[in-house]
């Protein structure tokens, strides 16, 4: 669906996109190996793990929001760049903290830099490329593939040289990621493009708190599982934590195919259609992962899991770029959904110790379904905003009439 007419997405745009999303998002996408380490490094309950990872995502996160409106403007770049720095020092803070007061400081100062990184790249989202679902889609996947190569060098990195030392390594990542982000698209869509020709309608408006809530329901779900995912595999299948890793790596690779099938099904079915058949199937995916003791079912429902979110984040995003070309939506219901992800393994944590894993499967079965009501409600608006983009004329300058003076008639001579 061609929505917006921005910069041109090209290889080194989307590889900065990419680089973005992918550090600006590394700290939830690793964090089943960082709660198993530092759960390992100092000896913590589920809930106390839960409490550690909780601060750096929700420092995410509000970062993440107090960051939308700077982001919808011009300075993109030296946003991103100076997130990377702050980034760089939490993690190797992370990587020699003695006790969890000094591992939470870190993750604070970490959780910010990765915040404004993924304001600065989110927002660029809705100003890259001339279609909102092919960006989305594009960044989606190659920033999955480097999430997913991430998830298998931290713990290997971990088991070869110590504890904590997968946090230098995201550290590193930091140095190449800073020049990439140069390339992010600077500013906010043109005026030309079409949510900017209502500039009083939704390009201007703030998203409702309805539904930023959504978002960050969806999120909490999604990251509480996901953070938990390691140790629910192993408590239930038996599986070793080095297999768990490299199954949680091939599921996410293999669920890629959400990214894709996200796109074909919005051509295929409408937005609202295809977003609603998989957000059904992922909640009660999720669900199932939560409560099987099979391995092979427990690696099945992983990767359908992973793909129908996959898909719906793709959707989500490109809803969002369609309704506010200027980036603000997009940087909005991302820090929603990180604000979500903060709070997420906090409460699943506390679920599991206290009410067991068959209450959590049931209310996250349900919270899956209640989150995604204003999202859908949100596509079927992106939906009829394109549909109205496609047939309003472009103004067309108004003809003047070209007047001629007769010359007169000469006089008989």
């Amino acid at each position: 669906m061609k929505t917006n007419s921005g910069p041109a997405l090209t290889f080194t745009v989307a590889a900065a996109l990419i680089a973005g999303v992918t550090l600006g998002s590394s700290g939830s996408n690793v964090m089943p190996v960082f709660v198993d380490d530092f759960a390992d490094r100092f000896d913590l309950s589920s809930t106390s793990a839960g409490l550690v990872a909780a601060s750096q995502l929700m420092a995410v996160a509000i970062t993440t929001l107090l960051l939308t409106n700077r982001a919808a403007r011009p300075g993109r770049v030296r946003m991103a760049r100076n997130g990377l720095a702050l980034a760089a020092a939490g993690f190797i803070g992370a990587a020699i903290a003695f006790d969890v007061l000094t591992l939470i400081v870190a993750s604070l100062l970490l959780g910010a830099g990765l915040g404004a990184v993924y304001a600065a790249s989110t927002a660029s989202l809705a100003g890259a490329g001339d279609d909102a679902d092919k960006t989305s889609s594009i960044t989606i996947t190659g920033a999955l593939f480097a999430s997913a190569l991430l998830l298998l060098a931290v713990p290997a990195v971990n088991e070869s040289a110590g504890g904590g030392t997968g946090f230098f390594l995201l550290a590193v990542c930091c140095l190449p990621g800073w020049f990439l982000v140069g390339h992010l698209p600077d500013g906010p869509g043109p005026a030309s493009s079409p949510s900017a020709t209502a500039p009083d309608t939704a390009s201007s408006a703030r998203p409702s708190a309805v539904l930023l809530v959504g978002a960050g329901l969806l999120m909490a779900v999604t990251q509480g599982v996901w953070s938990y995912a390691s140790v629910l595999g192993r408590g239930h299948t038996g599986m070793s934590a080095s297999v768990l890793s490299a199954v949680l790596a091939i599921s996410s690779v293999v669920a890629l195919a959400g990214a894709v099938a996200g796109p074909l099904a919005v051509k295929r079915f409408g937005r609202l259609r295809s977003m609603t058949g998989f957000v059904v199937v992922e909640a009660f995916s999720t669900g199932l992962l939560i409560v099987t003791h099979s391995p092979t079912l427990f690696i099945a429902t992983a990767v359908i899991w992973q793909t129908c979110w996959l898909a719906v984040l793709v959707q989500i995003l490109a809803a969002a770029s369609v309704i506010d070309s200027t980036g603000r939506w997009v940087a909005a219901l991302s820090g929603a959904g990180a604000l979500g992800g903060g709070i997420g393994p906090l409460a699943v944590g506390a679920i599991m110790d206290n009410m067991g894993v068959g209450v959590l499967s049931i209310l996250l079965t349900a919270g899956t379904l209640i989150a995604s009501l204003p999202l859908l409600k949100m596509t079927a608006s992106s939906d009829a905003a394109a549909d109205t983009a496609s047939v309003t004329p472009h103004p067309q300058a108004t003809p003047i009439a070209r007047t001629t003076t007769k010359k007169p008639a000469s006089p008989a001579e």
